[in-house]
């Protein structure tokens, strides 16, 4: 396993006398800017003219400024908006304004490593990558936690990119909690491939499958419903908890029998080749590439296939269902 780094291994004078331009001020730019104001560093954050969230960040108590100019005053620009934003936000606005020696940051990797972003050979680059939600970062910071982050360096310009990262993770609250080196091409493509093949598109078309085959065989779409998604969280709340092992030692025995004899025949060797396929496009750039000429030509198939996804029955179903829940913050997806 590799080794985790802590505060007491960061240097903390690092920081000091930097100021950080954070770009975004959605879930992880927030949480970034205030955990690093609250860590005693010099923020600033970049937001272009008409955003919605330049409010909340002015009464949040920050400098708001375009990211053009947060960019010239900045000494580590750190990238907190959506993936396909980054290229065209470096090559308009963070590119023609930075400074010499100054440092390029980021909590995903995605931009650079697909080459959406080529620094100058004078700049570090360097990520880190808080593994939670905004919401928790900044939670678990204020109760005086943290959550685990992933440390990279891409480019390595003045010999101390590692240690201005290790800092910046530290500031933020990683230390608190562990960070683990990795690299730019381990974050982008796992991370690419998990969402694909298991947290995102795995799981939502196996529910689907699930409730569908039980409709299909005239169950009610109801109780279809609890079996097959609503009691997913249960089931990954355990997994969480303590692991697959865990999970297994608190369900009924009957589950564990169910789970060990029918598992490999849902996810068999077909469903490994699958995942092995959407590895290789991710690895390749396929992916990369797909999801860029996507966003270039304003996602009329992802607004297609979003609208479709949203007329399955299992949302009506759902829908009803969770009005009946009282314990839970029932959420609904705005329209597209």
């Amino acid at each position: 396993m590799a080794k985790a780094l802590y505060d007491k291994d960061s240097n903390k004078k690092a920081l000091k006398g930097k100021t950080v331009a954070v770009l975004g001020y959605g879930s992880q730019g927030h949480a970034h800017a205030q955990n690093l104001r609250d860590s005693g560093v010099s923020v600033i954050v970049g937001l272009h003219e008409g955003s919605r969230s330049r409010a909340t960040a002015e009464k949040d108590g920050f400098q708001v400024y375009t990211p053009a100019e947060a960019t010239k005053r900045a000494d580590i620009v750190m990238f907190l908006m959506p993936d396909h934003m980054q290229g065209p936000v470096y090559r308009e606005s963070v590119a023609p304004n930075l400074k010499k020696g100054a440092a390029l940051a980021f909590a995903h990797g995605f931009a650079v490593h697909f080459g959406q972003i080529q620094a100058p050979r004078e700049n570090d680059v360097f990520m880190v990558a808080p593994k939670g939600p905004g919401h928790l970062v900044r939670r678990m910071y204020t109760e005086g936690r943290g959550v685990p982050c992933l440390l990279a360096v891409e480019q390595d310009a003045s010999g101390k990119a590692g240690e201005i990262g290790l800092a910046y993770a530290c500031a933020i609250g990683g230390g608190r909690a562990g960070v683990l080196s990795t690299t730019f091409t381990e974050e982008t493509e796992t991370d690419l491939f998990g969402e694909q093949a298991v947290l995102c598109g795995g799981i939502t078309e196996l529910i689907k499958a699930g409730f569908d085959t039980l409709v299909d065989a005239g169950y009610q779409p109801e109780i279809a419903y609890f079996e097959c998604l609503n009691e997913m969280k249960l089931i990954v709340d355990l997994m969480y908890e303590g692991g697959l092992s865990w999970m297994r030692y608190s369900v009924s025995d009957t589950a564990k029998y169910g789970d060990l004899t029918a598992g490999k025949k849902i996810v068999d060797e077909h469903t490994r080749s699958a995942m092995k396929e959407l590895l290789g496009k991710v690895q390749d750039g396929s992916f990369a590439k797909d999801w860029i000429l996507e966003n270039q030509c304003g996602r009329p198939r992802l607004k297609k296939w979003m609208q479709t996804e949203k007329a399955h029955p299992i949302e009506a179903v759902g829908k009803e269902l969770r009005s009946m829940m009282p314990w839970m913050d029932a959420k609904s997806a705005p329209e597209a």
